[in-house]
Protein backbone atom coordinates (compact mmCIF):
# COMPACT_ATOMS: atom_id res chain seq x y z
CA UNK A 1 0.00 0.00 0.00
CA UNK A 2 1.58 3.51 -0.95
CA UNK A 3 1.43 5.98 1.77
CA UNK A 4 -0.67 9.19 1.88
CA UNK A 5 -0.35 12.21 4.18
CA UNK A 6 -1.89 15.00 4.14
CA UNK A 7 -1.69 18.24 6.23
CA UNK A 8 -5.16 20.26 6.47
CA UNK A 9 -5.29 23.88 8.37
CA UNK A 10 -8.27 26.16 8.46
CA UNK A 11 -7.24 29.12 6.68
CA UNK A 12 -8.46 31.76 9.92
CA UNK A 13 -5.02 33.32 10.04
CA UNK A 14 -1.59 32.69 9.12
CA UNK A 15 0.39 29.40 9.28
CA UNK A 16 1.45 28.92 12.95
CA UNK A 17 4.76 27.39 14.01
CA UNK A 18 2.11 24.10 15.17
CA UNK A 19 0.68 23.87 12.17
CA UNK A 20 4.18 23.84 10.16
CA UNK A 21 5.49 21.24 12.60
CA UNK A 22 2.65 18.74 11.68
CA UNK A 23 2.91 19.77 8.00
CA UNK A 24 6.71 18.95 8.46
CA UNK A 25 5.92 15.92 9.50
CA UNK A 26 3.73 14.73 7.31
CA UNK A 27 6.00 15.89 4.43
CA UNK A 28 8.97 13.53 5.92
CA UNK A 29 6.95 10.02 6.64
CA UNK A 30 5.73 10.54 3.07
CA UNK A 31 9.28 11.22 1.66
CA UNK A 32 10.47 8.42 3.98
CA UNK A 33 7.91 6.22 2.53
CA UNK A 34 7.88 6.49 -0.67
CA UNK A 35 4.49 7.83 -0.56
CA UNK A 36 2.85 11.36 -1.29
CA UNK A 37 2.09 14.44 0.92
CA UNK A 38 -1.45 15.93 0.11
CA UNK A 39 -2.75 19.96 1.05
CA UNK A 40 -6.16 20.14 2.01
CA UNK A 41 -7.57 23.65 3.17
CA UNK A 42 -10.54 23.09 5.26
CA UNK A 43 -12.09 26.24 4.72
CA UNK A 44 -15.98 25.51 5.26
CA UNK A 45 -16.31 27.92 8.21
CA UNK A 46 -17.22 30.49 6.07
CA UNK A 47 -17.40 33.03 8.55
CA UNK A 48 -13.60 32.98 9.16
CA UNK A 49 -12.02 31.59 6.44
CA UNK A 50 -10.18 34.04 4.20
CA UNK A 51 -8.39 33.91 0.89
CA UNK A 52 -5.47 36.13 2.73
CA UNK A 53 -5.01 33.17 4.99
CA UNK A 54 -5.20 30.66 2.23
CA UNK A 55 -2.16 32.83 0.74
CA UNK A 56 -0.63 32.89 3.72
CA UNK A 57 -0.85 29.19 4.62
CA UNK A 58 0.15 28.67 0.98
CA UNK A 59 3.34 30.78 1.07
CA UNK A 60 4.30 29.87 4.82
CA UNK A 61 4.85 26.24 3.23
CA UNK A 62 6.29 27.24 0.07
CA UNK A 63 8.71 28.89 1.77
CA UNK A 64 9.76 26.22 4.49
CA UNK A 65 10.11 23.60 1.07
CA UNK A 66 6.75 21.73 2.29
CA UNK A 67 4.99 22.25 -1.19
CA UNK A 68 2.48 19.73 -1.66
CA UNK A 69 2.25 16.67 -3.96
CA UNK A 70 -0.50 16.89 -6.29
CA UNK A 71 -3.46 19.89 -6.57
CA UNK A 72 -4.38 21.30 -3.39
CA UNK A 73 -7.87 20.77 -2.72
CA UNK A 74 -10.29 23.00 -1.44
CA UNK A 75 -12.61 21.38 0.92
CA UNK A 76 -15.27 23.89 0.38
CA UNK A 77 -15.58 22.82 -3.01
CA UNK A 78 -16.69 19.41 -2.48
CA UNK A 79 -19.68 20.19 -0.34
CA UNK A 80 -22.33 18.13 -2.73
CA UNK A 81 -20.10 14.91 -2.35
CA UNK A 82 -20.25 15.32 1.65
CA UNK A 83 -24.10 15.40 1.16
CA UNK A 84 -23.71 12.60 -1.26
CA UNK A 85 -21.95 10.55 1.60
CA UNK A 86 -24.53 11.51 4.44
CA UNK A 87 -27.46 10.50 2.11
CA UNK A 88 -25.92 6.81 1.66
CA UNK A 89 -24.99 6.86 6.07
CA UNK A 90 -28.82 7.45 6.02
CA UNK A 91 -29.82 4.56 3.30
CA UNK A 92 -26.81 2.30 5.69
CA UNK A 93 -29.09 2.83 8.66
CA UNK A 94 -25.66 4.72 10.09
CA UNK A 95 -26.97 8.25 9.54
CA UNK A 96 -30.74 9.66 10.38
CA UNK A 97 -32.73 12.66 10.19
CA UNK A 98 -33.27 14.60 13.00
CA UNK A 99 -36.00 17.11 13.68
CA UNK A 100 -35.15 18.27 17.14
CA UNK A 101 -34.97 22.38 17.92
CA UNK A 102 -32.02 23.92 19.10
CA UNK A 103 -33.65 24.12 22.15
CA UNK A 104 -34.76 20.66 22.14
CA UNK A 105 -31.34 19.48 21.32
CA UNK A 106 -30.10 21.68 24.58
CA UNK A 107 -32.86 20.02 26.66
CA UNK A 108 -31.24 16.55 25.73
CA UNK A 109 -27.87 17.58 25.60
CA UNK A 110 -27.83 18.67 29.73
CA UNK A 111 -30.02 15.37 30.69
CA UNK A 112 -27.46 13.36 29.26
CA UNK A 113 -24.59 14.95 30.65
CA UNK A 114 -26.48 15.09 33.73
CA UNK A 115 -26.97 11.22 33.26
CA UNK A 116 -23.29 10.59 32.29
CA UNK A 117 -23.58 9.75 28.84
CA UNK A 118 -23.68 11.16 25.32
CA UNK A 119 -26.62 13.17 23.77
CA UNK A 120 -28.89 10.32 21.64
CA UNK A 121 -31.74 11.98 19.53
CA UNK A 122 -34.87 11.10 19.43
CA UNK A 123 -35.16 10.44 16.01
CA UNK A 124 -32.22 8.02 15.80
CA UNK A 125 -34.89 5.17 15.66
CA UNK A 126 -37.44 5.06 12.96
CA UNK A 127 -40.67 6.31 14.00
CA UNK A 128 -43.95 6.85 11.73
CA UNK A 129 -43.96 10.51 13.23
CA UNK A 130 -40.74 10.95 10.29
CA UNK A 131 -43.16 10.51 7.39
CA UNK A 132 -44.27 13.83 6.99
CA UNK A 133 -42.67 16.49 9.52
CA UNK A 134 -42.87 19.87 8.60
CA UNK A 135 -40.01 21.32 10.07
CA UNK A 136 -36.17 21.32 9.34
CA UNK A 137 -34.07 19.06 10.25
CA UNK A 138 -30.22 17.92 10.71
CA UNK A 139 -28.53 14.90 9.55
CA UNK A 140 -26.90 13.21 12.40
CA UNK A 141 -24.67 9.77 12.80
CA UNK A 142 -26.37 7.41 14.72
CA UNK A 143 -23.46 6.92 16.88
CA UNK A 144 -22.80 2.84 18.34
CA UNK A 145 -25.06 1.80 21.10
CA UNK A 146 -22.30 -0.22 23.23
CA UNK A 147 -19.33 -1.07 22.95
CA UNK A 148 -15.80 0.73 22.25
CA UNK A 149 -13.75 2.06 19.38
CA UNK A 150 -10.52 1.22 19.46
CA UNK A 151 -7.50 3.12 18.10
CA UNK A 152 -3.77 1.74 17.79
CA UNK A 153 -2.02 5.09 17.31
CA UNK A 154 1.54 5.55 16.55
CA UNK A 155 2.16 8.02 19.09
CA UNK A 156 0.00 7.73 21.89
CA UNK A 157 -0.80 4.28 22.25
CA UNK A 158 -3.82 2.22 22.30
CA UNK A 159 -6.69 4.08 22.55
CA UNK A 160 -10.25 3.31 23.36
CA UNK A 161 -13.53 5.43 23.51
CA UNK A 162 -16.52 4.05 25.34
CA UNK A 163 -19.13 3.86 22.48
CA UNK A 164 -21.51 6.06 25.60
CA UNK A 165 -19.54 8.73 25.02
CA UNK A 166 -19.87 9.22 21.11
CA UNK A 167 -22.70 11.69 20.51
CA UNK A 168 -25.39 11.41 17.54
CA UNK A 169 -23.22 13.63 15.86
CA UNK A 170 -24.13 16.17 13.70
CA UNK A 171 -23.49 15.60 9.97
CA UNK A 172 -24.81 17.81 7.69
CA UNK A 173 -26.87 21.27 9.32
CA UNK A 174 -30.35 22.83 8.76
CA UNK A 175 -29.06 24.53 5.64
CA UNK A 176 -27.30 21.48 4.08
CA UNK A 177 -23.81 21.99 4.59
CA UNK A 178 -21.48 19.41 6.03
CA UNK A 179 -19.93 19.58 9.42
CA UNK A 180 -16.04 19.53 9.63
CA UNK A 181 -16.34 15.53 11.29
CA UNK A 182 -17.82 14.27 8.06
CA UNK A 183 -15.98 16.60 5.50
CA UNK A 184 -12.60 15.29 7.21
CA UNK A 185 -13.66 11.97 6.94
CA UNK A 186 -15.13 11.75 3.26
CA UNK A 187 -12.49 13.98 2.30
CA UNK A 188 -9.59 11.47 3.14
CA UNK A 189 -11.18 8.97 1.84
CA UNK A 190 -11.14 10.60 -1.65
CA UNK A 191 -7.75 11.91 -1.01
CA UNK A 192 -6.40 7.78 -0.43
CA UNK A 193 -5.08 9.52 2.75
CA UNK A 194 -3.87 6.28 4.61
CA UNK A 195 -1.95 7.79 7.29
CA UNK A 196 -3.73 10.87 9.61
CA UNK A 197 -0.67 12.87 11.35
CA UNK A 198 -1.89 15.50 13.33
CA UNK A 199 -1.90 17.34 16.67
CA UNK A 200 -3.45 15.43 19.85
CA UNK A 201 -5.97 18.15 20.21
CA UNK A 202 -7.91 15.92 17.55
CA UNK A 203 -7.49 12.88 19.13
CA UNK A 204 -11.13 12.82 20.62
CA UNK A 205 -11.95 13.85 16.79
CA UNK A 206 -10.43 9.98 15.95
CA UNK A 207 -12.93 8.55 17.80
CA UNK A 208 -15.74 10.09 16.62
CA UNK A 209 -14.86 9.69 13.39
CA UNK A 210 -13.86 6.33 13.15
CA UNK A 211 -17.68 5.15 13.40
CA UNK A 212 -18.44 7.08 9.96
CA UNK A 213 -15.33 4.90 8.59
CA UNK A 214 -16.39 1.56 9.63
CA UNK A 215 -20.12 2.48 8.79
CA UNK A 216 -19.13 2.97 4.88
CA UNK A 217 -17.17 0.03 5.15
CA UNK A 218 -13.95 2.36 4.12
CA UNK A 219 -10.55 1.12 5.09
CA UNK A 220 -9.01 2.43 8.29
CA UNK A 221 -6.27 4.87 8.43
CA UNK A 222 -3.85 4.75 10.53
CA UNK A 223 -3.32 7.61 13.25
CA UNK A 224 -0.12 9.22 14.83
CA UNK A 225 -1.54 12.05 17.48
CA UNK A 226 1.03 14.41 17.95
CA UNK A 227 2.03 16.91 21.35
CA UNK A 228 1.51 20.00 20.89
CA UNK A 229 4.40 22.57 21.40
CA UNK A 230 3.75 24.47 24.61
CA UNK A 231 5.78 27.82 25.34
CA UNK A 232 9.11 28.43 27.36
CA UNK A 233 6.90 28.22 30.66
CA UNK A 234 5.21 25.13 29.85
CA UNK A 235 2.05 26.59 29.16
CA UNK A 236 -0.03 26.02 26.17
CA UNK A 237 1.58 28.13 23.18
CA UNK A 238 0.07 31.14 22.88
CA UNK A 239 0.29 35.02 21.19
CA UNK A 240 1.82 36.28 24.68
CA UNK A 241 4.97 33.36 24.07
CA UNK A 242 5.76 36.21 20.65
CA UNK A 243 5.34 35.68 16.98
CA UNK A 244 3.68 32.38 16.56
CA UNK A 245 3.62 32.78 12.36
CA UNK A 246 5.87 31.24 9.86
CA UNK A 247 5.98 34.57 8.54
CA UNK A 248 6.76 35.71 11.46
CA UNK A 249 9.97 33.86 12.27
CA UNK A 250 11.15 34.22 8.23
CA UNK A 251 10.85 38.35 9.35
CA UNK A 252 13.43 37.77 12.45
CA UNK A 253 16.08 36.40 10.02
CA UNK A 254 15.78 32.16 10.05
CA UNK A 255 16.59 30.53 6.95
CA UNK A 256 13.64 27.94 6.26
CA UNK A 257 16.11 25.05 6.43
CA UNK A 258 17.52 26.14 10.12
CA UNK A 259 13.45 26.54 11.73
CA UNK A 260 12.84 23.31 9.45
CA UNK A 261 15.56 21.27 11.72
CA UNK A 262 14.56 22.70 14.85
CA UNK A 263 10.82 22.01 14.68
CA UNK A 264 11.95 18.75 13.75
CA UNK A 265 13.37 18.92 16.91
CA UNK A 266 10.58 19.59 18.35
CA UNK A 267 9.34 15.86 19.76
CA UNK A 268 10.85 14.06 17.71
CA UNK A 269 14.34 12.14 18.33
CA UNK A 270 17.11 10.11 16.79
CA UNK A 271 19.02 9.12 19.52
CA UNK A 272 22.21 11.73 19.70
CA UNK A 273 22.07 13.39 16.56
CA UNK A 274 20.78 17.11 17.36
CA UNK A 275 20.83 19.29 13.97
CA UNK A 276 19.76 17.18 10.59
CA UNK A 277 19.68 18.24 7.21
CA UNK A 278 16.21 17.66 5.04
CA UNK A 279 18.01 14.85 3.41
CA UNK A 280 19.17 13.38 6.51
CA UNK A 281 15.62 13.63 8.06
CA UNK A 282 14.02 11.98 5.39
CA UNK A 283 16.24 8.88 5.67
CA UNK A 284 16.10 9.49 9.47
CA UNK A 285 12.28 10.33 10.44
CA UNK A 286 9.87 7.40 11.94
CA UNK A 287 6.26 7.88 13.49
CA UNK A 288 7.75 5.91 16.72
CA UNK A 289 10.52 8.62 17.31
CA UNK A 290 7.81 11.11 18.11
CA UNK A 291 7.43 11.29 22.18
CA UNK A 292 4.59 11.48 24.36
CA UNK A 293 5.55 14.89 25.96
CA UNK A 294 4.88 18.11 24.41
CA UNK A 295 7.79 20.19 23.75
CA UNK A 296 8.92 23.80 25.10
CA UNK A 297 9.98 26.78 22.34
CA UNK A 298 13.11 27.59 23.17
CA UNK A 299 14.58 30.76 20.88
CA UNK A 300 17.77 29.99 22.03
CA UNK A 301 17.96 26.61 20.79
CA UNK A 302 16.06 27.96 17.60
CA UNK A 303 18.90 30.10 16.94
CA UNK A 304 21.72 27.70 17.57
CA UNK A 305 20.39 25.55 15.01
CA UNK A 306 19.98 28.29 12.27
CA UNK A 307 23.45 28.96 13.37
CA UNK A 308 24.23 26.30 11.99
CA UNK A 309 22.61 26.48 8.46
CA UNK A 310 23.72 30.08 8.63
CA UNK A 311 27.39 29.24 8.25
CA UNK A 312 26.43 26.11 5.58
CA UNK A 313 24.58 28.65 3.62
CA UNK A 314 26.00 30.19 0.16
CA UNK A 315 27.39 33.50 0.80
CA UNK A 316 25.77 34.72 -2.53
CA UNK A 317 22.49 33.59 -1.25
CA UNK A 318 23.18 34.94 2.13
CA UNK A 319 23.82 38.06 0.30
CA UNK A 320 20.47 38.23 -1.67
CA UNK A 321 18.73 37.63 1.34
CA UNK A 322 20.32 39.97 3.45
CA UNK A 323 19.80 43.16 0.85
CA UNK A 324 16.06 42.28 0.92
CA UNK A 325 15.88 43.01 4.30
CA UNK A 326 14.74 46.65 5.37
CA UNK A 327 18.01 47.19 7.11
CA UNK A 328 20.31 47.29 3.93
CA UNK A 329 17.42 49.78 2.71
CA UNK A 330 19.15 52.89 2.83
CA UNK A 331 22.87 51.43 1.91
CA UNK A 332 25.03 52.60 -0.21
CA UNK A 333 26.55 50.83 -3.81
CA UNK A 334 29.99 50.64 -1.34
CA UNK A 335 28.19 49.54 1.96
CA UNK A 336 26.84 46.91 -0.37
CA UNK A 337 30.08 45.60 -1.86
CA UNK A 338 31.18 45.69 1.25
CA UNK A 339 28.67 43.69 3.11
CA UNK A 340 29.61 41.05 0.33
CA UNK A 341 32.79 41.02 1.67
CA UNK A 342 31.85 40.54 5.07
CA UNK A 343 29.47 37.58 4.57
CA UNK A 344 31.97 34.62 4.45
CA UNK A 345 33.62 35.97 7.96
CA UNK A 346 30.35 37.22 9.53
CA UNK A 347 28.11 34.11 8.66
CA UNK A 348 30.22 31.88 11.08
CA UNK A 349 29.36 34.97 14.07
CA UNK A 350 25.79 35.14 13.35
CA UNK A 351 22.56 33.08 14.04
CA UNK A 352 20.40 35.08 11.78
CA UNK A 353 20.35 37.42 9.28
CA UNK A 354 19.45 40.86 11.17
CA UNK A 355 22.56 39.25 13.29
CA UNK A 356 24.75 39.26 10.86
CA UNK A 357 23.61 42.63 9.66
CA UNK A 358 24.41 43.98 12.69
CA UNK A 359 28.24 42.46 12.87
CA UNK A 360 28.45 44.07 9.53
CA UNK A 361 27.58 47.97 10.61
CA UNK A 362 31.08 48.75 10.86
CA UNK A 363 31.58 48.21 7.19
CA UNK A 364 28.05 49.65 5.70
CA UNK A 365 28.63 52.74 7.75
CA UNK A 366 29.63 55.88 5.19
CA UNK A 367 32.06 58.14 6.26
CA UNK A 368 33.01 59.70 8.12
CA UNK A 369 31.91 57.25 10.05
CA UNK A 370 31.04 58.37 14.20
CA UNK A 371 33.12 57.43 17.15
CA UNK A 372 32.14 56.05 20.59
CA UNK A 373 33.54 57.29 23.47
CA UNK A 374 35.51 54.63 24.08
CA UNK A 375 36.48 54.71 20.78
CA UNK A 376 37.64 58.07 20.85
CA UNK A 377 40.31 57.07 24.22
CA UNK A 378 41.80 55.07 22.00
CA UNK A 379 42.89 57.90 19.41
CA UNK A 380 45.93 59.68 21.44
CA UNK A 381 48.99 61.54 19.88
CA UNK A 382 50.98 58.62 19.93
CA UNK A 383 48.58 56.39 18.41
CA UNK A 384 47.44 58.77 15.54
CA UNK A 385 50.93 59.25 14.58
CA UNK A 386 51.75 55.12 14.80
CA UNK A 387 48.80 55.05 12.45
CA UNK A 388 50.55 57.60 9.92
CA UNK A 389 52.81 55.26 9.83
CA UNK A 390 51.13 52.12 9.38
CA UNK A 391 49.12 53.79 6.23
CA UNK A 392 52.56 53.68 4.69
CA UNK A 393 52.95 50.30 4.72
CA UNK A 394 49.24 49.08 4.18
CA UNK A 395 49.18 51.25 1.07
CA UNK A 396 52.12 48.90 -0.21
CA UNK A 397 50.60 45.70 0.34
CA UNK A 398 48.60 43.69 -1.94
CA UNK A 399 44.72 43.25 -0.02
CA UNK A 400 44.51 39.65 0.75
CA UNK A 401 43.67 38.85 4.37
CA UNK A 402 46.94 36.55 4.66
CA UNK A 403 49.10 39.74 3.31
CA UNK A 404 47.32 42.37 5.93
CA UNK A 405 48.04 39.78 8.95
CA UNK A 406 51.19 39.91 8.02
CA UNK A 407 51.81 43.09 7.32
CA UNK A 408 50.60 44.09 10.89
CA UNK A 409 52.71 41.43 12.54
CA UNK A 410 55.91 42.72 10.64
CA UNK A 411 54.86 46.52 11.63
CA UNK A 412 54.72 45.23 14.97
CA UNK A 413 58.05 44.16 14.84
CA UNK A 414 59.23 47.01 13.27
CA UNK A 415 57.97 49.33 15.72
CA UNK A 416 58.86 46.79 18.67
CA UNK A 417 55.76 47.56 19.94
CA UNK A 418 52.84 45.17 21.47
CA UNK A 419 49.88 44.36 19.03
CA UNK A 420 47.99 46.13 21.91
CA UNK A 421 50.00 49.94 21.09
CA UNK A 422 48.16 49.79 17.36
CA UNK A 423 45.26 47.41 17.74
CA UNK A 424 42.67 49.51 19.81
CA UNK A 425 43.43 52.43 17.91
CA UNK A 426 43.50 50.92 14.49
CA UNK A 427 40.41 49.35 14.76
CA UNK A 428 39.04 52.62 16.60
CA UNK A 429 39.94 54.67 13.55
CA UNK A 430 38.19 51.58 10.48
CA UNK A 431 35.12 50.82 12.81
CA UNK A 432 34.30 54.07 14.63
CA UNK A 433 34.24 51.33 18.19
CA UNK A 434 31.21 49.23 16.57
CA UNK A 435 31.71 45.15 16.88
CA UNK A 436 33.68 43.54 14.27
CA UNK A 437 35.90 40.99 13.41
CA UNK A 438 39.79 40.32 13.70
CA UNK A 439 41.62 43.63 12.12
CA UNK A 440 42.99 42.06 9.01
CA UNK A 441 39.44 40.71 8.01
CA UNK A 442 38.42 44.07 8.86
CA UNK A 443 41.07 45.87 6.66
CA UNK A 444 40.04 43.29 4.23
CA UNK A 445 36.04 43.72 3.95
CA UNK A 446 36.34 47.46 4.39
CA UNK A 447 38.87 47.58 0.88
CA UNK A 448 42.18 49.23 0.32
CA UNK A 449 40.21 52.52 -0.68
CA UNK A 450 37.74 52.68 2.28
CA UNK A 451 40.46 51.58 4.57
CA UNK A 452 43.27 53.83 3.81
CA UNK A 453 40.38 57.14 3.53
CA UNK A 454 39.02 55.64 7.14
CA UNK A 455 42.37 56.18 8.04
CA UNK A 456 43.28 59.66 6.64
CA UNK A 457 40.32 60.88 8.10
CA UNK A 458 41.77 60.49 11.44
CA UNK A 459 45.41 60.89 10.85
CA UNK A 460 45.18 64.26 8.88
CA UNK A 461 41.82 65.42 10.72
Amino acid sequence: MSVVTRFAPSPTGFLHIGGARTALFNWLYAKRMGGLYRLRIEDTDAERSTQAAVEAIIDGLNWLELAPDGEIIMQSARAPRHREIAEALIGRGAAFRCYCSPEEVEALRTEAHAEGRALRSPWREPSPRQATPDRPFVVRLRAPDAGAIDIDDAVQGPVRFEAKTIDDLVLLRADGTPTYMLAVVVDDYDMGVTHIIRGDDHLNNAGRQLPIILAMDWPKPAYAHIPLIHGPDGAKLSKRHGALGVDAYRDMGFLPEGLSAYLLRLGWGAGDVDVVTRDEAIALFSLDGIGRSPSRLDFDKMASVNAVFMKNASDDRLLTLALDRPEASGWSAGGRERFARAIPTLKHRAATLPLMIAEASFAVQERPIAFTDKAKVQLSEDSIARLQRLSIWLNQTIWTPDALHQILADFVAAENIGMGKIGPPLRASLTGGLPSPDLAQVLYILGRDEALARLADVTKG
